[in-house]
């Protein structure tokens, strides 16, 4: 235990973010925990070894390189911090911290309710293996409120799935009624809260597991593929726990320290990123070019009323939707002459990104939300001046292929 940990419980989240997971300020080291690497574990007598897997499932105990090491459980207790919650599970990636809980709660007969505008990776995983295993996914309107929800619960329904906003096209949910809803039917609530992070407290809106690709956010340099898988009761992380287990789920030692000293910073860069993405955001506004920006944080935006009541922040990672007489293919042209943004599918980086999202993205339940091309922005650590610069440039090129 800390030598500290008599710390004031409500201290904020930059300071929880800094100490947490650490020795204690006054251990005598290295101000980071070290490395823990392995496979095999020792044990002083058969006593000691029957002892720690009696514990294995449900306790932070070492008994072997897959059920997690001290540096394991220093990442999961941060993640359990930033999140809210009590207990975390690693995972190897963010579609991992996806598919795991999924495969916990389900099973051969059951239905799964799924947001149209949930990530793509995982919309292929319920229509390919959790189709093959004889679960049922049904897409729904990411805006229903709880009402629409609850007409669409089957008593198979064992899951109710959440991402809010939508990575791509910016869709807040009413997670208090959907999740009201889900429990009235016997779901269970998982959601993805990677756009969140902190901002959006799960457990305190009626998610039962919260998931995060801390690929984005909590690594911060774009050189990790890491997931979370946060819960906050015994039961769910008991499920948790032993699906993630029985998969075999694992991640580096060598990436939690990554992540770990991501985690350092992220306070810093959140707040940073969230004002240099309102600053790129609110420049868009103004563009004649523009139909409409997809940020859920600026007044008028959609679903702007939602983010305000539920979260206490937003991330740099917002939409662009063009003046429809501007194709697709021009757009392409304007991602084409950018300098400084990447085309590249993360965020949550130190570099700016941009992805076309019309043409790339599947919906089912819900069709023609947008008259124009999208584009996804993801705003980095650059100034941006240089930024807006760039961007100027890119919708001159734009213009010249308008149709």
């Amino acid at each position: 235990m800390p030598d500290d940990h008599g710390r004031a419980p409500r201290e904020r989240f930059a300071t929880r973010l800094t100490h947490a997971g650490r020795a204690g300020s006054r251990v005598h080291g290295f101000v980071n925990p070290p490395v823990h690497r392995g496979s095999t574990v020792l044990y002083a007598s058969m006593a000691e070894r029957k002892a720690a897997f009696g514990a294995r499932r449900f306790e932070q105990s070492v008994v072997y390189g897959t059920h997690g090491s001290p540096t394991h459980f220093a990442l999961e207790d941060v993640v359990a911090e930033v999140e809210g919650g009590t207990r975390c599970q690693l995972t190897s990636s963010g579609l991992s911290a996806i598919t795991t809980p999924l495969l916990a709660y389900l099973g051969a007969g059951d239905h799964c309710l799924m947001p149209d505008s949930t990530y793509g990776p995982a919309r292929t995983f319920c229509d390919g293996m959790l189709r093959r295993l004889g679960v049922e996914t049904t897409y729904y309107d990411p805006e229903l409120d709880g009402s629409g929800l609850a007409a669409l619960m089957r008593p198979s329904t064992r899951v109710v799935y959440l991402e809010s906003p939508g990575s791509h096209t910016f869709e807040v949910q009413d997670v208090p009624a959907l999740a009201g809803a889900a429990h009235a039917g016997g779901a269970k609530v998982l959601m993805d809260n990677t756009w969140g992070i902190h901002f959006f407290q799960p457990f305190q809106h009626g998610v039962d597991v919260s998931i995060q690709a801390l690929t984005k956010y909590v690594v911060g340099h774009s050189d990790v593929l890491l997931g979370a898988v946060t819960t906050n009761a015994d039961d769910d992380w008991r499920r948790v726990r032993d699906g993630a287990l029985a998969l075999g789920q694992y991640a580096s030692p060598d990436d939690c320290w990554l992540a770990l000293r991501g985690a350092r910073t992220m306070a810093v860069r959140l707040r940073h990123q969230m004002e240099a993405g309102l600053e790129v955001a609110r420049w868009f506004e103004q563009r004649p070019e523009v139909r409409r920006v997809l940020h859920p944080a600026l007044p008028g935006a959609p679903g702007h009323a939602l983010w305000k009541r539920d979260f206490t922040g937003a991330c740099s990672l917002f939409g662009v939707e063009f003046q429809p007489h501007y194709t697709r293919e021009a757009t392409h042209a304007m991602v084409d002459s950018l300098h400084l943004f990447g085309i590249g599918a993360s965020w949550g980086g130190y570099e700016s990104l941009v992805l076309p999202t019309t043409g790339f993205i599947t919906r089912t339940a819900v069709a023609g939300r947008f008259e124009g091309p999208v584009c996804r922005f993801h705003i980095g650590l650059e100034d941006t001046r240089d930024l807006i610069a760039d961007l100027e440039g890119g919708l001159a090129v734009l213009r010249d292929h308008a149709a």
